[in-house]
């Protein structure tokens, strides 16, 4: 059965991926996007998401502009990892559909709330929108179907602080609403995305196809793939967002536990820390499955025939 997808994401490199990921996979049926802060300002992020869909033919997706800011911190942005403009290198043309004028977090709202039971929420940003959905209406807890969060870091290094992730430090006030509201949830922590690592010979692959798309994907990751090679000594770059998309219709990508998982908004370095409470010291129930193992190669070969796929369509389209 076809899986009806609800993405609120902050495009970003690694988030247009998801998105292209999206789309090129028959399990989903993409039915809207929200946008959020995070990568690069909520408004970029929303020009991101509407050059994306053109540049796949996808026009027919709508798309909602959402929260500008965290609940309660600063702004935070991450130019030195995607680029001014979000999308790295990678010139896409003005789009020429517009976002709907609905707020982010009131699509969501209305569209779950509309048909409970049916839509599966994908979070790859900070999770304002998400939060302010649960604070609006408290009753999506129960109507949407599930929800698969792509933040956090378990047992792994932080990316943003030692020891916290970029979309959970962002906004760890929303992380926190979401985490603890009840809905079902699957977290895809840095200790699984950290381990899938996009390759150049991966995107060489791609430039095969004579494409926008893979030539879209080789511009973007450049720029990421330099940043992860001066800043985190890594060769490619981590696809952290593609892979919380795939668990929506390939679960078998991870192993996974069923863990009591909180977030530190005490302060300090620890600001934004994700953590597990493996040995049930807080004697406190799961509130969430958290993917811990991967198979990383498995996962960037239905990535990269995924987008093979798109690519070649898009040129017969």
């Amino acid at each position: 059965m076809t899986k009806r997808i609800l993405l609120d994401t902050d495009p970003g490199i690694d988030d247009s991926l998801a998105i292209l990921l999206a789309l090129a996979s028959p399990e989903i049926s993409l039915e809207g996007i929200s946008v959020v802060h995070g990568n690069c300002p909520a408004e970029q992020g929303t020009i991101n998401a509407l050059s994306v869909l053109e540049l796949a033919k996808a026009s027919h997706v709508p798309v909602y502009r959402g929260c500008e800011l965290p609940l309660v911190q600063p702004s935070l942005l991450a130019p030195e990892t995607h680029g001014d403009g979000g999308i790295g290198y990678a010139k896409l043309s003005e789009p020429l559909i517009q976002a709907k004028v609905q707020k982010g977090s009131d699509f969501l709202i209305e569209k779950i709330m509309s048909e409970p039971g049916e839509f599966t929420l994908v979070c790859i940003g900070p999770l304002t929108n998400a939060a302010l959905a649960l604070r609006q209406e408290p009753r999506i807890v129960e109507a949407v179907k599930e929800v698969f969060i792509m933040g956090g870091a378990i047992r792994h290094e932080g990316n943003t602080t030692p020891l916290a992730e970029f979309n959970t430090f962002v906004d760890p006030h929303a992380a926190h609403v979401v985490f603890h509201s009840g809905m079902p949830i699957t977290l895809t922590p840095l200790d699984v995305t950290y381990q899938c690592i996009l390759m150049q010979d991966d995107v060489n692959r791609l430039l095969k196809i004579d494409s926008p798309i893979p030539k879209f994907i080789a511009d973007a990751t450049r720029f990421y793939m330099e940043f992860h090679d001066e800043y985190q000594s890594i060769e490619g770059c981590v696809i952290n967002d593609p892979l919380t998309m795939a668990l929506t219709f390939a679960p078998e990508l991870c192993n996974y536990q069923e863990e009591y998982v909180d977030v530190d908004l005490s302060g300090g370095v620890s600001m934004g820390n994700t953590f597990a409470d493996f040995y049930k010291m807080t004697k406190k129930s799961a509130n969430m499955k958290v993917a811990l193992g991967v198979r990383a190669r498995d996962f960037i070969e239905l990535f990269l025939e995924r987008m093979e796929k798109l690519a070649l369509a898009s040129n017969v389209s």
